[in-house]
């Protein structure tokens, strides 16, 4: 059987078959990345009126290379979120119900399972960050925590009516009259706006100076995942050093996070000890084959995506770190206010495309004059 994470280049969409049909082709917005951020602002778009063009060279992407995961809460508890961190999380999640539905993404809500060390204080935390959690013995239940299927759901977005696939890559942007024109293999795409969604990957030439100073603030973090043809579980059990995963006809084994690495590389020395955590999680051995993939995630400095406007029709849905299946409703809301020119949502301070450019706040006295 072909584990989901064989996939090879991206046959999920409608689009073009032959690449040089798209000469000259309009659209209303264009989308560079078809990954799960720039998928979910095409289909939030689609599903508002617009016509979307998203253009993608076609190769397993990192959102591929996925458990599909949304884990507001084991996601807070491992990073050390603060409250507000762990607020936003849960407000990115709460779109979900209502995002899968309107998308017809099948939501797995088997409730993750914490089973590492320290369960009192794994379940004094989480109540303390806000979440929900149940305790039986050792271990610790969250019902925010809940999955969905990678592939079929980047297939759903993808063919959603109104967005339309172009095979390639987007090598140069060019302003035009009308916003903007983007170079493919096949000829130019030209749109009103653009929405970079490109990962850590190289961006397109032609760029402003504000794009090109927001793409300077992504880091490259490398990351691998096992598939065994097997079921392991039939809910997510997480624990400090790793996670199993139910997948289509077996299970995902994961994860690393290789910082500053750009080369999907699977190396042995984390597998072996991926398998050892996973064993551990599970309560027995792992005697089946561990097929492993790696791909390669856009971080930035807080560990939020950029998500928003950067001026000139241009805006930005990229670098989630590891969270881009959780972010994905958010940013789409976010990206496509921004386009139809909405007041912005109460979340989309946290992910300003430019929030680490902007000018530094004048410092605040610590005491008044006269403490002093």
């Amino acid at each position: 059987m072909t584990h989901p994470l064989a996939a090879g280049p991206l046959a999920i969409g409608c689009g073009r078959d032959d690449a040089a049909a798209v000469a000259d082709l309009s659209s209303d917005i264009v989308i560079i990345g078809a990954g799960v951020l720039g998928l979910s602002v095409a289909a939030e778009l689609a599903a508002r009126g617009h016509r979307v063009a998203v253009v993608d060279p076609g190769a397993a992407n990192a959102s591929l290379v996925a458990a599909g995961m949304i884990a507001p809460a084991f996601e807070s508890l491992l990073d050390r979120a603060d409250a507000e961190r762990a607020a936003l999380l849960r407000a990115a999640s709460a779109l979900w119900p209502g995002f899968g539905e309107a998308h017809g993404i099948a939501i797995d809500t088997n409730p993750a399972e914490w089973r590492g060390p320290d369960p009192d204080g794994v379940a004094e935390r989480l109540v303390a960050l806000g979440f929900r959690m149940e305790r039986r013995g050792g271990v610790v239940t969250v019902p925010d925590d809940v999955r969905i299927e990678p592939g079929d759901a980047l297939a759903r977005l993808v063919n959603r009516v109104g967005v339309t696939l172009i095979p390639g890559r987007a090598s140069a942007l060019e302003r035009t009259d009308e916003g903007w024109a983007v170079a493919t293999p096949g000829g130019w795409v030209r749109a009103a706006a653009v929405v970079l969604a490109t990962g850590s990957g190289p961006s397109p030439a032609g760029l402003p100076d504000a794009a090109v100073r927001a793409f300077g603030t992504v880091r490259a973090i490398a990351g691998q995942i096992g598939w065994v043809e097997r079921p392991l579980t039939d809910r997510v059990l997480r624990g400090p050093g790793g996670y199993v995963v139910p997948s289509k006809g077996g299970a995902l084994i994961g994860a690393t996070m290789v910082e500053d690495q750009p080369e999907a590389v699977v190396n042995a020395t984390a597998s072996a000890r991926l398998i050892t955590e996973a064993e551990a999680l599970i309560g027995e051995r792992i005697d089946a084959p561990v097929a492993w993939r790696a791909a390669v995630r856009g971080a930035t400095p807080d560990g939020l995506p950029l998500a928003g406007g950067v001026g000139e029709g241009l805006h930005l849905a990229l670098a989630p770190r590891r969270n881009g299946w959780l972010m994905g409703p958010l940013v789409a809301g976010v990206v496509a206010d921004g386009i139809e020119g909405r007041p912005c949502r109460p979340r989309a301070a946290a992910l300003d495309p430019l929030r680490f450019s902007l000018p530094a706040p004048e410092p605040r006295l610590r005491f008044s004059p006269r403490e002093a």
